[in-house]
């Protein structure tokens, strides 16, 4: 399929509440000894599909568009609803958001396959069902996207926990983005770690000139609040760098987390030879499967 290569923004990680730029780190960059890290690859096990006691799970999930009322403009979002959702049932799911890179909009993962790496784990019982938003930045040249961050915290979470059935737990809401998407999930990782119980960031554009500042974030995080944290990139990046600085600071104040480096680059080509891999490891964080039951299926 073509792809565009996207261009590179600085992301803003000083709080929810601020968007000053994180300038580009230096080489005065000096990280204290590290402690004893490991970072492992979760493996893609083939398994033998299974479709589960309701019929219902052989179907593939929906992708709908929405928007919520109350924001100017009007905030977007594509949703990717499980097999089964639509069943008259009380069942309630986890939810995985999903962000795009600069100068796409909500489409991009949905044209990655992101919807249809889900179905596929459904389908052959590796995963229970799952939500899937996609959040709109078409605005991300304009005034309106510097406040993008706010509006996934203060209005698209709640909007989507409000009208959908969703498990609003930290365990069962994670974050992923790619590009300057990755960005914003760095930006969430590093000041509302509380509300994810786990965050992807494919390819990030996550910081600008500015490496004291964002070691200090880094380093403020509480041991044991890290969520569950997955870092990749391609080999041949041209962000690669400032990738590989952010890794060093994860290892050096102890963040777990897994780092791929991968052959590839900042294209969609890169990114959709390894969807099916992240929908796996977004998947694997929610937890077993736990397919609902003919029972849980109210009669019409």
């Amino acid at each position: 399929m073509p792809y565009r290569r996207l261009s590179l923004v600085p992301v803003f990680i000083l709080g929810l509440s601020a968007c000053s730029p994180i300038s580009q780190p230096t080489s005065t960059f000096t990280p204290p000894p590290p402690p004893a890290a490991t970072n492992t690859a979760t493996a893609v096990p083939t398994a033998v599909p299974t479709l589960g006691p309701l019929s219902c799970l052989a179907e593939p999930g929906a992708v709908r568009s929405g928007s919520l009322p109350n924001t100017k403009p009007a905030q977007q979002f594509r949703i990717y609803l499980p097999p089964c959702y639509d069943q008259k049932t009380d069942e309630r799911y986890p939810v995985l958001y999903l962000l795009h890179g600069q100068t796409f909009t909500d489409d991009q993962w949905v044209t990655l396959g992101a919807p249809a790496a889900a179905d596929n784990l459904i389908h052959a019982g590796d995963a229970s069902p799952f939500i899937i938003v996609f959040p709109d930045d078409r605005y991300w040249n304009l005034p309106p996207g510097d406040g993008f961050g706010d509006r996934l915290i203060h209005d698209i979470i709640p909007f989507i926990d409000q009208n959908y059935r969703t498990l609003t737990d930290r365990d069962s809401r994670a974050l992923g983005g790619l590009s300057r998407g990755g960005g914003w999930a760095a930006h969430a990782l590093l000041t509302r770690y509380d509300l994810f119980g786990e965050i992807g960031l494919h390819s990030p554009v996550i910081m600008n000139n500015d490496a004291a500042v964002l070691q200090r974030l880094v380093a403020a995080v509480p041991s044991k609040a890290w969520p569950r944290l997955w870092l990749d990139a391609g080999d041949h990046d041209g962000d690669l760098g400032k990738i590989q600085m952010f890794e060093i600071m994860l290892t050096t104040y102890g963040a777990p987390h897994e780092w791929h480096l991968n052959s590839g680059d900042h294209t969609d080509r890169y990114w959709q030879a390894h969807v099916a891999q992240y929908l796996q490891w977004y998947a694997e964080g929610f937890g077993a499967p736990n397919l609902p039951s003919e029972d849980a299926v109210a009669t019409p």
